[in-house]
């Protein structure tokens, strides 16, 4: 029966509208959030969609199908279709067909050969196994031999006893990923290791003499990850908008484990912030912490490195030689932060490091690369996620207006543009001369406020800052320099800063309430996320950001993709047309218009 006042209409293709004025609508966007994606989030109708990715994440956390469609039932306006219904059940059911179980450990001359079982409750998915090449290149037709006690602790089936397969320790990660590949994701039931015993107690109060409590939403999302300590649980991801506190997450799941930590992230800025982070509020000291960088490389109980260091090598034939760092300390824990950076290279080693409990921190698992289902089967699937709207009206993160100004081309670069090729095209609406003007004039407009100036391309950003005299941050400066520069500007001795894309990832500029973005990278959803978080710290005044877009160019075209994503978010985008500068003036009652509507 139809029921009018329900707020989700659900189609047969598995997208789900749901109707944000509509009683229960904020009860029913709480409940999708375990197994459906949010698309869009615009004013008057969300879009959500069910994915096979999505369910197995929802599996995984205990999610059954049964569970989903009395969800989808309980708040759908009308009749369930029923072709949705049977798409859940049967593509849910497809997790756990698939189970990997501890097998035979054997040793010769002091080292230990560990091998798995993969077993099937279905003798038809284990055919289809056994015939496809790709996976047999990994796994050997078995039948389970071990004592009938350890069959009974993970609870094997007769069925699973018969069909099942062995596989080496170290091809655990990529036999999950080929299987997901082939749509058959594995539950993993091998117990984590513990790793060495490291106390590590988070402060009441932080060396810096602030108060410090873990937030209720932090605490729940270190607990979905950690679980219950025992099999298929200590692995994912956490998803949580820049500015929510990730790093504390990260150290709340530290302090639940009491383990030595290896910590992976961008740069070494954001190692150093760790590094402080780690030192201010929990009782580790400096004796225990070490950098593990370009600069420095040493091992201690929690060690902070790069991605960079990780996958240099001297040439692309050579190996990977800090990949050692991996196997060097007896690890407990990996945490990597901005997730869906990872590099190609590191998936290689994280397919190895399966026995170590892991998490992946991320404001999203957008990947430009289309990678998110390496990180469901090699690092874990998503355990926590909360709506970026949802903590803003918390006041967990600011509230933020995203506004575009769009202006013309200089005539002189007109026919130059009309004959380049697509890069260049896109090159030349970036570096538009007369964005100079536009930032120089919002700088001048906004003096209460602290500043970023984000761009792509280094002489751009080169005259930019030479015209407002303000520091630049580019890959080129070195570390020392740039967090003297960073330190300067959470002091409030820098009330503008310019930066290239280095400063897009894990860094924390908490004051920072403005940013304008000149150019960027090809419309990229993943980047606006993070340049946005740039400025999303909790704060008392409203934060604004300003992307320049050069009219009736490819920039028209790559800024869509990328309204798209704060769309996703619930983040309104005005777009104002610059003539001159008497243009910005439309800029206040547009704001006021903004803020009006997220009032009400």
């Amino acid at each position: 029966m139809p029921q009018g006042d329900n707020p989700l209409i659900i189609q047969s293709d598995r997208t789900l509208l749901l109707d944000v004025h509509a009683p229960r609508a904020k009860e029913c966007a709480a409940a999708l959030i375990p197994f459906a994606e949010l698309v869009s989030s615009p004013e008057h109708l969300h879009t959500y969609r069910i994915s096979p990715l999505s369910l197995w994440n929802a599996a995984s956390a205990g999610f059954t199908s049964d569970k989903v469609t009395e969800t989808l039932a309980e708040f759908s306006r009308y009749e369930l279709p029923q072709a949705v219904t049977a798409w859940v059940r049967e593509t849910e059911g497809r997790f756990g067909r698939l189970r990997l179980v501890p097998g035979p450990v054997t040793e010769k001359d002091g080292i230990k050969d560990e091998q798995l079982y993969l077993v099937s409750n279905s003798p038809i998915v284990y055919k289809e196994i056994a015939a496809n090449p790709a996976a047999r290149k990994f796994l050997f037709e078995s039948s389970y031999s071990l004592p009938e006690e350890e069959a009974a602790a993970y609870k094997l089936s007769d069925v699973e006893k018969q069909f099942c397969f062995l596989l080496n320790l170290t091809d655990r990660g990529i036999v999950k990923e080929k299987l997901l590949q082939l749509g058959w994701p594995v539950k993993d039931d091998v117990p984590l290791r513990d790793g060495a015993k490291l106390d590590i107690q988070l402060r009441k109060t932080c060396l810096s003499g602030q108060d410090f409590q873990v937030r209720d939403y932090q605490k729940a999302a270190a607990e979905a990850l950690v679980g219950n300590k025992g099999s298929g649980t200590g692995f994912g991801t956490i998803v949580l908008p820049c500015g929510a506190g990730k790093t504390i997450v990260g150290m709340e799941i530290m302090s639940l484990l009491q383990t030595n930590t290896l910590i992976v992230t961008t740069n070494i800025s954001a190692v150093h912030q760790w590094i402080n982070e780690l030192l201010d509020k929990t009782n580790l000291t400096s004796d225990q912490i070490a950098e593990y960088t370009g600069e420095q490389k040493t091992i201690k109980s929690v060690t902070v490195a790069t991605y960079q260091i990780l996958t240099w090598r001297a040439d692309k034939d050579s190996p990977y030689p800090h990949f050692a760092l991996f196997r060097q300390n007896d690890w407990g824990l990996v945490i990597y932060d901005e997730v869906h950076m990872l590099p190609a290279p590191v998936f290689r080693v994280t397919a190895e490091l399966q026995a170590v409990r892991r998490v992946g921190l991320t404001a999203t698992l957008v990947r430009e690369d289309g990678c998110e289902g390496q990180v469901f089967s090699l690092v874990g699937p998503k355990r926590y996620d909360v709506p970026w709207k949802e903590l803003e009206k918390n006041k967990w993160i600011a509230s933020a207006l995203c506004i575009e100004i769009r202006l013309d081309m200089p005539e002189s670069t007109e026919i130059e543009y009309a004959v380049a090729g697509a890069r260049v095209k896109h090159r030349l609406a970036s570096e538009n001369p007369d964005k100079l003007a536009v930032v120089t004039q919002l700088v001048s407009k906004y003096t209460e406020d602290k500043i970023l100036v984000i761009g792509q391309y280094l002489d751009q950003l080169k005259d930019i800052s030479d015209a407002l005299k303000a520091p630049i941050i580019t890959g080129k400066t070195p570390n020392a320099e740039r967090d003297l520069i960073y330190a300067d500007f959470r002091q409030g001795k820098i009330k503008v800063l310019v930066v290239s894309k280095v400063a897009n990832f894990a860094i924390d500029l908490p004051d920072a309430s403005l940013a304008i973005q000149v150019s960027g990278t090809f419309g990229s959803r993943q980047e606006e996320a993070q340049r946005l978080g740039r400025i999303l710290r909790p704060k008392e005044r409203t934060s604004r950001f300003f992307t320049l877009i050069s009219r009736n160019t490819v920039e028209e075209d790559f800024g869509a993709n990328r309204q798209k994503f704060l769309a996703e978010q619930g983040y309104s985008y005005r777009i104002v047309r610059y003539t001159d500068e008497s243009s910005l003036d439309q800029i206040d009652g547009e704001e006021q218009a903004a803020l009006c509507q997220g009032e009400a």
